[in-house]
């Protein structure tokens, strides 16, 4: 059984539904329980034509419950509008899901969240995670989410931001977490910067082609975690940073700056330096000021501290780093640093064990639990 098969073709199988008139949280369901008949019969009987398979079958679970609901019995003259088994023209409607998702009857931050679950196949932990609150908190929302667009036929459109605030999620998720994801999100992206004119749309494509491009030097052989300072520049796909470069340029020439090409332009001066050493850390502030001015957000403020660190030495990004809540994610592995850097190996050493405790994945705790070692060895 071929779970990239079943997972690629989710989003069009939903597409389908959702035209088909099904509102939103009925079709989900439809489409979980074809992708279950599909596991349990594709093994001995694996169909011709995948995608027509999971639309005919996740159209008659559709029509099924919609029989049992005697609140939708308006629904019932669908049956006859069932379709017959065979080839199903192949188009990509994951995009267009994505604007749907972002309706206007939801907060943009429920609409992230509904669409990461439900289109982007991300889990409730792995969005809670992403937006830093409890597992159960963001259940809540998904859940409220749900209720809310359930009988709601999706037929307007949300907004850019809501759908670039998505993509970015989902390349995270897919760049650093337990779901590739990141090619996909660069894919949508794609579409979306040749399909609207929006200087933010070039800021993330901009922005996801020069973090993808470090991708090869971020994981040693091992499976370790590479740190950038740490990482074979060698490797990194010289293509995709020219392309990501240009494309922040054009974004940047329009004076409509936005957060993804501040990010963008972050990402660009890493990838401009030849070695580590070579980094211009003072424009880097600069430019993370101007991020914490369009967002401020206190991880784009934990990630100015350790710029400042570069910057003006340790103890200026301790300071920096004071006025921050240390529980913040990744609090306590910027201090560690900042102290080991400081000289202070004792201080590091256990804040790198706070922080590998704290690890929202296994690559990144086995990282900081590597650093706290590393330390602990010195002091012997």
């Amino acid at each position: 059984m071929d779970d990239t098969l079943l997972r690629s073709l989710t989003p069009s199988v939903l597409g389908v539904l959702v035209r088909r008139g099904a509102d939103f949280a009925a079709a989900e369901d439809a489409v979980q329980d074809a992708l279950v008949e599909a596991v349990r019969v594709w093994p001995t009987d694996p169909p011709r034509d995948a995608k027509g398979w999971l639309v005919t079958v996740a159209w008659r679970r559709f029509l099924d419950a919609t029989r049992a609901d005697v609140a939708r019995r308006r629904r019932e003259d669908l049956v006859d509008e069932e379709p017959d088994p065979g080839p199903t023209p192949s188009v990509d409607d994951t995009l267009q899901l994505y604007f749907l998702c972002a309706h206007p009857s939801l907060t943009p931050s429920s609409a992230v969240a509904l669409t990461l679950r439900a289109v982007g196949g991300l889990t409730t932990r792995q969005i809670a995670q992403a937006y830093l609150v409890p597992e159960a908190t963001m259940a809540q929302r998904i859940s409220r989410a749900k209720r809310t667009v359930s009988g709601v036929r999706l037929d307007r459109a949300g907004d850019v931001a809501t759908v670039l605030r998505v993509l970015y999620l989902v390349f995270n998720e897919g760049y650093s977490g337990d779901v590739d994801l990141a090619a996909e999100a660069i894919r949508l992206t794609r579409q979306l910067a040749a399909s609207i004119d929006h200087p933010e749309v070039a800021g993330l494509l901009a922005l996801m082609l020069l973090h993808h491009a470090r991708r090869a030097a971020r994981v040693a052989p091992d499976g370790g975690l590479v740190p950038l300072a740490e990482q074979d520049r060698s490797l990194w796909d010289t293509g995709s940073i020219a392309e990501g470069i240009a494309i922040l340029q054009t974004a940047l020439a329009r004076d409509r700056l936005g957060e993804f090409q501040a990010q963008a332009a972050i990402a660009a001066l890493h990838a401009d330096a030849l070695a580590a050493e070579e980094t211009d850390w003072v424009q880097i502030v600069e430019w993370y000021d101007e991020l914490a001015r369009l967002t401020d957000s206190p991880v784009v403020r934990l990630n100015r501290a350790v710029a400042v660190g570069e910057a003006d030495g340790p103890r200026a990004g301790l300071a920096a780093l004071e006025a921050l809540d240390d529980s913040l994610s990744r609090y306590a592995a910027v201090a560690a640093y900042l102290h080991e850097r400081d000289g202070d190996v004792m201080l590091a050493a256990r804040l790198y064990s706070e922080a590998a405790e704290k690890a929202s994945n296994l690559a990144e705790r086995a990282h900081l639990t590597r650093q706290a070692a590393r330390l602990n060895a010195r002091r012997k």
